[in-house]
């Protein structure tokens, strides 16, 4: 099994939601986050007056899938989320050793 956390721009969520339905994914967790990357943040004006926003919004996508299903995830996920734009964001896979239902006590395969 494998938990695959994204980290995407906002407006990109409910594409990244739809294409993961149609890939058959059957839940995933959405967090509201901040954060920088190579763009460090940037300056904005209000009101006339300009100010740097050092941590830009972003939402972070958590998914746990079987192995099979890793390679088309990431692969789903970054083609809904990539814009060709700085920020588009980052995708990350890890391996995940165990997965519980907490209803019904099912394990791993069954539990997702």
């Amino acid at each position: 099994m494998k938990f695959i956390m994204a980290v995407i721009k906002p407006f990109k969520l409910d594409e990244v939601r739809e294409a993961l339905t149609e890939l058959g994914v059957q839940g995933l967790t959405v967090s509201e986050v901040q954060g920088f990357g190579r763009q460090k943040g940037h300056t904005e004006f209000y009101r006339g007056a300009e100010y740097v926003v050092n941590f830009v919004p972003k939402i972070k996508v958590e998914v746990a899938v079987s192995d099979e299903l890793e390679e088309r995830v990431v692969e789903c996920i970054q083609q809904a989320a990539q814009t060709g734009q700085i920020g588009d964001g980052k995708i990350f896979s890890f391996d995940l050793d165990t997965a519980v239902r907490i209803r019904t006590g099912e394990t791993n395969e069954q539990a997702l």
